[in-house]
């Protein structure tokens, strides 16, 4: 339940942005570097997707089908229905984060480690999350623009959108992939690297965006009461969410490992993605609030599906948890 290494980390740049934002000539070496910085990430994660592994769980289609209404339906509903509440609760800046945070893809790495972990369908799991990322860049941005209403200033036009997404993010992915033939053996061996220079990447990000928003007055617009009231609120969200997929998955007839497929899959948001997207899809004051949602829930969900996962394997096993085997 501890903090990991990249979280402890991420809350030294926010720190550090809070009280040395870049500004003036620095913010724009900032910007550039940030640019090529998430060009290199999204060529990297092309580079890592196994056209083997998709093909090997791609037949498993009601299972897909449920994962992508988890995180493209059902959290934005909910980030819809509980407006009456968040609104006046966090304020409508924070509450556009949460939004955000509702209609951003699922994760990739940590929903294929949970589900190995807790002993549910891998092949499955590696389709549906690689799906949910590409998906999430077409989708994410005209969620986005349906959801807020194209309030001013909130958000750019779909079209406007897209077009940056794609320059930004979808041509370096699809570059990786197809350069994969050439490179994927360079990058398996170097995959605890690579992961480093993705970690790099969001903070680089994060330091950037926050920076601007800190400028704009970020924390005199955020206090620290409606920032305790935001992590409650990611704890409800993930909760409910956990439960709904773990309900689905069992009405459905879902055998155990696909149920904790869905469950791992269709739980998650990425940072890894929705930390671009926000750099894209928000700007001035808004980006900083677009963001803490993401931040905080990203945490909350790696700590209890850690727990989650370590049950799933116990049940597995037949072991009491006195019993659990040291990872």
């Amino acid at each position: 339940m501890l903090f990991d290494n990249f979280t402890l980390v991420l809350l030294a740049v926010v720190a550090t942005a809070s009280l040395l934002p870049a500004h003036g000539q620095g913010a724009e070496v900032f910007n550039r570097l940030t640019a090529v910085a998430i060009a290199l990430l999204f060529f990297m994660h092309g580079a890592k997707l196994s056209r083997q592994a998709i093909v090997a769980g791609a037949t498993h289609w009601r299972l897909h089908l449920l994962v992508f209404g988890c995180t493209f339906v059902l959290f934005p509903l909910i980030g819809l229905a509980l407006k009456p509440l968040l609104l006046p609760l966090l304020g409508e800046a924070l509450y556009v984060g949460v939004l955000f945070l509702c209609v951003l893809p699922g994760t990739v790495q940590s929903a294929i480690a949970f589900t190995s972990l807790a002993g549910g369908n891998v092949p499955a799991a590696v389709c549906s999350a690689s799906a949910s990322s590409i998906l999430g860049i077409v989708l994410t941005p005209l969620l986005v623009a349906a959801l807020l209403q194209m309030q001013a200033g909130s958000a750019v036009s779909p079209l406007d959108s897209m077009v940056l997404i794609s320059a930004q993010l979808l041509l370096p992915f699809v570059a990786g992939h197809l350069l994969r033939p050439l490179i994927g053996g360079l990058v398996e061996r170097h995959r605890v690297w690579l992961g480093r220079v993705d970690q790099g990447s969001i903070l680089l990000v994060v330091y950037t965006a926050l920076s601007a928003s800190v400028v704009e007055g970020l924390w005199q617009s955020v206090s620290g009461a409606r920032l305790a009231l935001l992590t409650l609120v990611c704890c409800g969200l993930l909760a409910l969410v956990l439960s709904l997929t773990a309900w689905l998955g069992r009405i459905l007839g879902f055998n155990r490992e696909d149920r904790i497929t869905i469950i791992f899959g269709g739980s998650k948001k990425s940072m890894a993605t929705g930390v671009p997207m926000a750099k894209v899809l928000f700007a001035g004051a808004l980006l900083g609030p677009a963001l803490l949602p993401l931040m905080i829930f990203h945490q909350i969900q790696l700590m209890v599906c850690a727990v989650l996962a370590q049950h799933y394997a116990r049940k597995g096993k037949g072991l009491s948890p006195k019993q659990t085997p040291v990872p």
